[in-house]
């Protein structure tokens, strides 16, 4: 007895000292250069390894304390948008979070939403990660370029290279545009970007209900479920990948990256979320805008002597608009509304997932309520398809109106009129885009962690930048910023830790100085003052002034919350000192030269970045190519271009999709129908023009051809169409307009299907129901640019 005692009790002590010897070997790691260094392996003489004990396991663990770390990243929603921060749309989820933790309402980001993500996750500026703009608009210029640094290392990778399980599920928008086909790199991808797990879209934007989904670096097709929204799938994702990775390896942290599409447009909700705000804007988004701000004053969010910023000169009164107007814009709101619900909705349920499996409590949760304030792309009367803001082509409320039962359903692509954008930024005058006014940088942020934060339900509001989330949770999890990362000397990190605020409400500020900057609007943020110009409205896309005759603003923020007392003319000294601030810091971080150009860098040779194709004028294409986005196929707009796609077509004749481009709301399809060759141009969703042959092709060999001749005289001008099936004419029309600038921000070119929503109204929708019946020996697509007009 006594022998099986002490046997036991030496088993016990010699676990403990090997736990100590593993604890202090984790202490001693060199963390500074990832992935740590190996031991250098030891050589034996021994024949026999029965007569050697092998040396320790070198395993690289997080830090003993480190916690879980999840980040919640809602797009485009601006400070006076949630309940929690006084707005109209009830965020349930965000409330209870606040009232457990920290409300901070004195964060910024950029104004934009590519550049917010790469500073949030790297720690620098949005420019030291050369993302200036977002990646459709990155320049040849360092600071514009769209291509992530290898000496600017994403957090996911320092957490990962430490020992952390990481994952990411939503919305990317952070690779170069020409980096997105099957070719790759897939450098920037999420899953060389730090994440073992991604599950999301890559683009700025996606079609909630039809959504182009990666799982890693492979296209997938969303599970076939009854009413799918992409929103309610991603947390699917996230719950299902969290729970997994807790229960394999319960004794490793987990970093998520949780990053919605919504409320970005296509503001797409299931209808009964919409109508639980029926009536709630018919008051306008003048009250709204007072009655945010009253709220705001009355929680404590804001300073109790803080005046409602004007509206922009641009934007109606409501009051001023005839009653079809306003019910139109009210049901635009109401869908927006339920869009956000819904969206606090589902991160609930990831919320409740994490207090289901016990790690809630030391899990950093960070709900950051929007990458920019909200946005007023929309223009002026909101938007059937956004599309057509990104084509230069403005809607009409008469053409709008007939489609407020459809707002926000999968036949609609819709945006809401800028003035709610306003309503939803209150205090401040302007929205998503201007980064030199609050209202497009200042976002409302929650932070919860039992664990580590003992005030529960306090404001926090010292200056803060969306580059200091990386380094607060660096110091969280008890790392050190590395020096080195795959080999690769890294640019420090720029921002600084928020854990000083995380206890001591009243902890000096210690971010003192900040620029901004987006497409000309630009400013800069100095011990409690802000210098700024506004250079441009996000609805203006053409240029309105030189960046020299800019007129500048002077606030005292620490006196004036909302920007409404411009002390330029009294103190024009320390303006000159914070414009001469302005012009150092934008030269330190490739801030310079500025680029105001905003829809002409959507086009690559204007911008100067790669192109996939280059000059080009010849693609061959296969069966089998599909989800190609549009910024890595041949740019077939405001030219000439040829189809010629050689076929066998089986007995009793073919049916499908040839070659597609786009989708519902925008693009062109050259398919079968009963057998016969049909070109279909879908133009922004409003129009389509249809040319068909009228008699079948025979079973056999077949080469069937579009010939398109464009106009020219100009862009979005249209053409000729002319089909031909074995070197004969079968049919011919005019397309008499085409999109000038895109056709789709998610839809892709696909060879023998139609991907996602459909082109043509007459071929059913998704791969299935459009699959080519024949066979596709192979596709040339040519171009031909149309000479001008003399």
């Amino acid at each position: 007895m006594r022998h099986a005692i002490f046997k036991t009790i030496c088993m016990v002590v010699v676990l403990l000292v090997g736990l100590v010897g593993a604890a202090s070997a984790q202490e001693k790691l060199d963390r500074t250069v990832l992935p740590i260094q190996e031991p250098e392996r030891p050589t034996h003489s021994e024949l026999d390894v029965r007569n050697v004990k092998p040396p320790p396991r070198f395993e690289v663990k997080a830090p003993e304390k480190a916690s879980n770390i999840v980040i919640v990243l809602v797009d485009d929603v601006g400070f006076g948008a949630t309940s929690t921060f006084g707005g109209p749309i009830r965020t349930p989820t965000l409330d209870k979070l606040a009232a457990a933790g920290l409300r901070y309402n004195n964060f910024h980001t950029t104004a934009l939403c590519s550049p917010t993500r790469n500073a949030l996750k790297t720690g620098r500026n949005h420019h030291t990660t050369n993302t200036g703009s977002i990646m459709e608009t990155a320049t040849a210029f360092p600071g514009n370029t769209g291509q992530i640094p290898n000496s600017v290392a994403p957090l996911a990778e320092m957490l990962r290279l430490n020992g952390y399980s990481t994952g990411a599920f939503g919305k990317w928008h952070e690779t170069a545009a020409w980096e997105t086909s099957v070719s790759g790199p897939f450098d920037r991808w999420p899953t060389h970007q730090g994440f073992d797990k991604f599950y999301g879209f890559i683009g700025g934007e996606t079609d909630q209900w039809y959504p182009l989904i990666y799982d890693g670096i492979t296209r997938v097709n969303p599970p076939h479920t009854e009413g799918y929204h992409f929103t309610v799938d991603m947390t699917d994702q996230a719950i299902n990948w969290v729970k997994a990775q807790q229960s394999m390896t319960p004794d490793k942290p987990f970093f998520m990256y949780y990053a919605t599409g919504a409320v970005h447009a296509p503001h797409h909700v299931p209808k009964v979320w919409a109508d639980k705000y029926k009536g709630q804007f018919d008051k306008g988004w003048d009250k709204i805008r007072e009655n945010t701000t009253a709220h705001q004053i009355k929680m404590g969010i804001i300073p109790a002597n803080t005046k409602l910023a004007p509206r922009p000169d641009d934007i109606k009164a409501w009051d001023s608009l005839p009653a079809d107007h306003r019910r139109l814009f009210a049901r635009q709101a109401e869908v927006f509304a339920g869009f956000m619900e819904q969206t606090d909705h589902e991160v609930g349920r990831l919320v409740e997932a994490l207090k289901d499996i016990d790690e809630l409590d030391d899990t950093l949760f960070i709900y950051i309520a929007g990458d920019n304030g909200t946005s007023a792309e929309g223009g002026f009367v909101g938007m059937f398809n956004e599309m057509t803001y990104f084509n230069q082509v403005v809607e009409k409320v008469e053409d709008l109106v007939p489609l407020i039962n459809k707002w926000g359903g999968p036949y609609t692509f819709p945006h809401m009129a800028a003035g709610w954008a306003v309503a939803f930024d209150a205090p401040f005058t302007w929205t998503k885009q201007v980064a030199s006014d609050f209202g497009g940088t200042r976002n409302g942020m929650v932070i919860h962690w039992p664990n580590g934060i003992d005030d529960k339900g306090e404001l926090r509001t010292q200056f803060s930048h969306v580059i200091d989330i990386a380094p607060t949770i660096l110091e969280a999890a008890t790392l050190p910023e590395p020096k080195s990362v795959n080999g690769t000397p890294q640019t420090p990190i720029e921002g600084t830790s928020l854990l000083y605020t995380f206890n001591d409400a009243k902890a000096k500020e210690q971010h003192t100085t900040q620029y901004f900057e987006m497409f000309g609007n630009r400013a800069i943020y100095h011990e409690g003052w802000l210098a700024r110009t506004i250079h441009r409205a996000p609805w203006q896309t053409k240029k309105q002034r030189p960046l020299k005759s800019d007129i500048w603003d002077l606030y005292n923020v620490q006196e004036d919350f909302s920007l409404t007392n411009n002390l330029a003319s009294v103190e024009p000294k320390r303006l000159r000192e914070l414009q001469a601030l302005f012009m150092k810091e934008a030269e330190k971080y490739h801030v310079l030269p500025i680029d105001d150009r905003t829809v002409e860098r959507v086009n690559a040779a204007i911008a100067g970045r790669p192109d996939l194709l280059g000059d080009r004028m010849s693609l061959t294409l296969y069966d089998g190519m599909n989800g190609m986005l549009e910024n890595t196929f041949m740019n077939v707009k405001n030219r000439s271009k040829t189809i010629t796609a050689r076929l066998k077509i089986p007995e009793g004749g073919a049916n499908g999709v040839i070659l597609a481009q786009g989708g519902r709301f925008g693009g062109w399809s050259l398919y079968m129908k009963d057998g016969k060759p049909v070109y279909t141009y879908n133009y922004l969703g409003l129009e389509r023009f249809t040319v068909a042959s009228t008699s079948a092709v025979p079973a056999g060999a077949a080469t069937v051809v579009l010939d398109f001749v464009y106009d020219g005289g100009g862009l979005g001008k249209g053409g000729m169409a002319t089909l031909s099936v074995n070197g004969k004419k079968v049919g011919e029309g005019r397309i008499e307009k085409t999109q000038p600038l895109i056709f789709s921000a998610d839809e892709t070119a696909d060879v023998g299907l139609d991907n996602q929503t459909p082109v043509a109204e007459d071929i059913g929708i998704g791969r299935d129901e459009t699959r080519f019946t024949g066979k596709i020996h192979k596709i040339t697509l040519e171009v031909k640019d149309v000479k001008k007009k003399s």
